[in-house]
């Protein structure tokens, strides 16, 4: 059952910790998108490699018996290793005039390298500090505790609050830096709390989806809510909704899935939730009203339909023959615009005047490239064809005033009024 996630007392804290975790790590993600900072997640998260590493040593060494305080010394590690790596690609950018995405790929490439150097290292001297360390290179989000759960919520909080109190702040530097500035908002100490904040949420959420993943969480429930919004603040809400549903079904699909099975096989917490935050991503892009691939699909298919339909009825109010099925002159008929006389279709009075007007558009178009744009009379029948799906009645207005309501097209051919006469 569902609430067994919030009631059980092995499951309450990971799915708790996860779904506070993932909100925070895409509230985070809508600022770093906006900024068009996305792979600085990614780099990020595999600097903090090497802190995770060396921190383990350290405490394995001076706290071999203290669990609590070895989570916090790793915290510690990779949050100093993650800005060590954010600092060296702030170098490389301004000191360096590196290129931006060069900087970014040689902080991950180099630290994450040196980490995997000092893990192999340890995976045959100490093995067992290196499962330790292995738990933040992929996650292992089944073993976190109701302390999790408490630093979970305090960076949710302070994320929120940060948000909250700086929100016009955020949406001008986002959408106009030099605006920002203009009205003395403090840029640079704004991007620096940003980052900060970045760098918090990359090294608590390490512990959930792994250093690897995180750069996911980042990003996939903004490219999600995207589709659906186009107003910042319903983009934070929505961004909100989809992190905190990947982190809950997640965990809840990693234990639930295995039991449908009698095969024994166990699924990890950290790749569900990024797998779950990108079907969301998915969906969104296939079915958004917006910008969804359906959508676009619909209104593509809509389009030629409307454009078809408008040419049938252009060829019988010119009179010319028409070559198409029974059953679309059928359809046309069913929306009052042809009528079935026994031998053949023609035009009822509503079809007349909207194949007239059909005709208008297109005569009116073709006045406006010969005359204003001075087009040849017989480079124009082509464009007028495509545009005359698409004037809009305002658009009709303009050009019948501009034109001084023509009479005639560059053809020489009647331009019919606007009664269809």
């Amino acid at each position: 059952m569902i609430w067994d996630a919030f009631t059980d007392p092995v499951l309450r804290a990971p799915t708790l910790g996860s779904m506070l975790m993932c909100l925070a790590s895409a509230l985070v993600g809508v600022i770093v998108v906006l900024r068009k900072r996305s792979l600085v997640g990614e780099a990020l998260s595999h600097a903090a490699y090497p802190g995770v590493v060396l921190a383990a040593l350290f405490a394995a060494v001076f706290f071999p018996e203290s669990e609590e305080g070895f989570a916090f010394i790793i915290l510690i590690g990779a949050f100093l290793s993650a800005l060590l790596g954010l600092w060296t690609i702030e170098l490389l950018q301004e000191k360096f005039r590196v290129k931006a995405d060069a900087a970014l790929c040689f902080v991950l490439s180099v630290f994450f390298g040196f980490g995997i150097l000092l893990a192999s290292r340890v995976q045959f001297t100490h093995p067992l500090w290196y499962q330790k360390i292995q738990m933040f290179l992929y996650g292992q989000a089944a073993t976190m505790t109701d302390q999790h759960v408490v630093i979970y919520g305090s960076l949710c909080l302070l994320t929120i609050l940060f948000i909250a109190v700086l929100y016009h702040s955020i949406q001008a530097v986002s959408f106009d830096r030099d605006f920002a500035r203009s009205t003395g908002i403090a840029v640079k100490m704004l991007e620096g709390a940003t980052f900060f904040l970045l760098v918090l949420a990359i090294v608590i959420g390490i512990r959930s989806v792994g250093v690897i993943l995180m750069s996911g969480m980042l990003i996939a429930p903004v490219i999600a809510a995207r589709q659906w919004t186009h107003r910042l603040f319903t983009l934070f809400v929505l961004s909100a909704l989809f992190g905190t549903l990947s982190g809950f079904f997640g965990n809840y699909f990693s234990t639930e899935i295995p039991k449908w099975f009698s095969a024994k096989f166990s699924l990890p917490t950290g790749p569900m939730i990024l797998l779950c935050a990108s079907l969301f991503c998915f969906l969104s892009l296939l079915i958004s009203p917006g910008s969804g691939l359906c959508s676009r699909f619909f209104r593509i298919y809509k389009f030629r339909r409307k454009c078809r339909q408008e040419n049938v009825l252009k060829a019988y109010w010119k009179g010319d023959e028409v070559d198409e099925s029974r059953y679309f002159l059928w359809t046309l008929s069913m929306q009052g615009w042809l009528q079935n006389e026994g031998k053949g279709y023609r035009l009822t009075p509503d079809g007349r005047q909207k194949a007239a007007q059909i005709i208008r558009l297109h005569r009116l178009w073709e006045v406006y490239l010969v005359d204003y744009l001075g087009q040849g009379v017989e480079r124009v029948h082509r464009n007028a064809e495509e545009m005359e799906h698409i004037l809009t009645p305002e658009l009709e207005k303009e050009l019948t005033i501009l034109l001084q309501d023509p009479k005639r097209d560059p053809h020489h051919q009647p331009i019919p009024s606007k009664e269809g006469v």
